[in-house]
Formats: structure tokens, C-alpha cells, sequence
């Protein structure tokens, strides 16, 4: 069998029998709409939710700790070799600053900076003056008198700093506001730390990893130290995507059995209006596999053209309603099984087309 031949045979056929393929494209265009307008809704609306409870926010670890603590900047060391962790720094102690030109001016809060990879606040991965230069949230960087985003501060022991950027706060760090940090690249590993900041890879981790990083800390006092975990929080996020997708895996599977069974029916019914057709194919010397393929390849056709249709309604629908989008890989997923799910519905009428016997079928007036 050439595909070509086959593809071509059956576009024929879907053309021959008009009111039947049309109703099968109604059907699966249907059954895509409704996925949409129904599951496609929830699961927009469930990622919705789930991105407005900050997924950086549900994965932090916040250690705080007193300088009678004893934690130092190399304690990153030891935290680095934990898995399950996707970004991690220490600062230190929060000291008073001004705006060098303006020394009488608004104090804001300074605290210097470590950790291999502080590009993800938004400071340079490589500074031209190490241990120089500042970087201040916009709130920091109004209230010093730098709305720019540049020129100098100078802390209360006397030294000076090249503010070099702005920085966009992190929820988790919300807390610091006004916010200005001094990257320190050329840390030694004994400086004192009153802040580590850890983000676990997943919201799952983030009680197994707390316990880790709290083993590692090697503080002196640990009666010093307080471990601020966002795993109530991760397990809300957790319960809200579970509950909502088994609602949504439930109602999809009753659509799609529901939209089988109708095509199904409706092939079936073809199956028995065309037997004589069978009948001479089979006679002229077609094969069972022919026509088991040339039925599931018209199927495929019409499932396609309703599965088009139905994805670019549905999604239109969504969109003038302003609810938000379930996202292209749900669609895609959904039109996926759209088609495969009419292919498994044709499959059994297919069968039985292609096991009516040639003569038994022509003798039927």
C-alpha cells in the first residue's frame, strides 16, 4: 500500500459520504472545545494561582542568625556540596550608609554580599573592582538620592562605595528593604554572616533540605540561630495543583470516552451503510489490512480538520473571555488525544469492515 494512494483514496471517501464527516468533525471539534472551555479553564486558572504563590517563594530556606552565633561566609562551602539546591548566599550584618555628597542625609541599610552565583539579584557576574562597588533595590537607590542608579555611599566606618546598579528585589528578600549589597568576591571564608538564603529545586525538598543546611552550619550557639522554612506554603502550592488536577484528569477522560463512544457509533453505522462497497473491494481483491487502514486514515483526516477547528475556537473563546490560557503544551496535549482517541474509536468498526465476507455482502439487496 502506498501512502500516497491510501491518503488520497481516503480524502475520496471522506468526500463521498459528506453528512457523515461532517458530524465526525463536529463531534471531535466538540469534544476539543469543551476540553478547553472546561479543563483547559481550570488548568489556565490553575497556574494562575500557582504562579501567584512566588515558586521561588515556596522553595526559600532563611537562616538568621547573631553575630555571638559564630557562622562565617565559608559555611557556602559546606552548603554546596547538599543536593536538591538551586541557588544559595550569605549576608551579613545590616550597616548604616549616606550618599557621600549628601552626609546628613537618609541612612539606608548596607550589607555586604557572598555566594558564587549573585547574578541571579541582579549584580554583575564580574565586577571591574571587586568588593568595590554596590548595588541598590529602587526604593535604597531613592531614599540615598541616587535615583540614577549610580554614584557613591559611603558607610558609617568610613568607607566608600561605587554604587555600579540597580537591583530588583526577591520576595524572599523582601524583608531587607531598603535593600543595598556590596558583592564580596575576594571573601576569605571568615566573615561573619547574619543572613543565608537557600532556594530548593523543588517545593518537596524543602524540609529535607532545611534539615541539611541546619547540620552544616557549625555555629557556635546554635540558640542563636532561627531557620524560617516556606514548607506550609510549598504544601498549600502542592495540595492546590494535586486537587485541581485530578478534577481535571477526571473530567478530560469522561469527555474523551464520552466523544469515543459517539464516533464509534457514528463509524459504526458507516460501516453498515457501506458494506456492499466493502463487499466489492474485498471481491476485486483489497485486504483485510487495506481496508482496516483506509477507514483509520479517513478517520484521521476528520479528526485532524476537528481537532484544528475545535483547538482554534476554544482557544479564541479564551481569550475574549480573559481567562487565562491553560498554556500550548495542554492544547497540543489535548489535541493529541483528540485524534487518538477517534483513531481507537474507528478502530474496532475497522476491523469489522474488513472481515465482511465479499460474496455474503454482495448478495444483500
Amino acid at each position: 500500500m502506498r501512502p500516497v494512494a491510501v491518503l488520497r483514496e481516503a480524502a475520496a471517501s471522506a468526500r463521498s459520504q459528506p453528512v457523515a464527516s461532517v458530524l465526525t468533525i463536529l463531534m471531535v471539534a466538540g469534544m476539543i472545545l469543551a476540553v478547553l472551555l472546561t479543563t483547559g479553564r481550570t488548568v489556565g486558572a490553575a497556574r494562575e494561582v500557582i504562579s501567584s504563590i512566588d515558586d521561588a517563594g515556596t522553595r526559600s530556606i532563611v537562616i538568621r542568625a547573631d553575630d555571638s552565633a559564630g557562622i562565617t561566609s565559608d559555611v557556602l562551602d559546606r552548603i554546596d556540596t547538599i543536593e536538591g539546591i538551586e541557588w544559595d548566599g550569605a549576608f551579613s550584618a545590616a550597616i548604616d550608609a549616606t550618599n557621600t555628597l549628601v552626609t546628613d542625609g537618609t541612612r539606608v541599610p548596607v550589607r555586604y554580599a557572598y555566594g558564587d552565583d549573585l547574578a541571579q539579584l541582579g549584580i554583575a557576574a564580574v565586577s571591574p573592582l571587586p568588593g568595590q562597588v554596590g548595588y541598590g533595590s529602587s526604593q535604597a537607590l531613592t531614599e540615598l538620592g541616587l535615583v540614577d542608579g549610580v554614584g557613591s555611599i559611603t558607610v558609617t566606618n568610613g568607607l566608600s562605595y561605587t554604587i555600579a546598579g540597580r537591583i530588583d528585589t526577591p520576595d524572599y528578600l523582601q524583608d531587607l528593604e531598603p535593600l543595598v549589597l556590596i558583592p564580596r568576591p575576594d571573601a576569605t571564608g571568615t566573615e561573619s554572616v547574619n543572613l543565608i538564603v537557600v532556594i530548593a529545586r523543588s517545593p518537596a525538598l524543602v524540609a529535607s533540605v532545611a534539615d541539611a543546611v541546619t547540620s552544616v552550619l557549625a555555629a557556635t550557639d546554635s540558640t542563636k540561630v532561627a531557620v524560617e522554612t516556606s514548607e506550609t506554603l510549598a504544601q498549600i502550592r502542592q495540595l492546590v495543583q494535586g486537587q485541581l488536577g485530578t478534577f481535571s484528569h477526571g473530567l478530560v477522560l469522561a469527555i474523551l470516552a464520552l466523544t469515543s463512544v459517539l464516533v464509534a457509533v457514528l463509524l459504526y453505522g458507516l460501516v453498515t451503510m457501506r458494506r456492499k462497497d466493502f463487499g466489492r473491494r474485498r471481491a476485486l481483491g483489497a485486504s483485510r489490512s487495506f481496508i482496516v487502514t483506509l477507514l483509520l486514515t479517513q478517520t484521521a483526516l476528520l479528526a485532524l480538520t476537528g481537532t484544528i477547528a475545535g483547538t482554534t475556537a476554544g482557544a479564541a473563546v479564551i481569550v475574549f473571555s480573559g481567562d487565562p490560557l491553560p498554556g500550548a503544551d495542554f492544547i497540543a496535549a489535548v489535541a493529541f488525544l483528540g485524534v487518538l482517541t477517534s483513531l481507537l474509536a474507528a478502530l474496532v468498526p475497522a476491523v469489522i469492515a474488513s472481515r465482511k465476507e465479499p460474496i455474503r455482502e454482495l448478495r444483500v439487496p
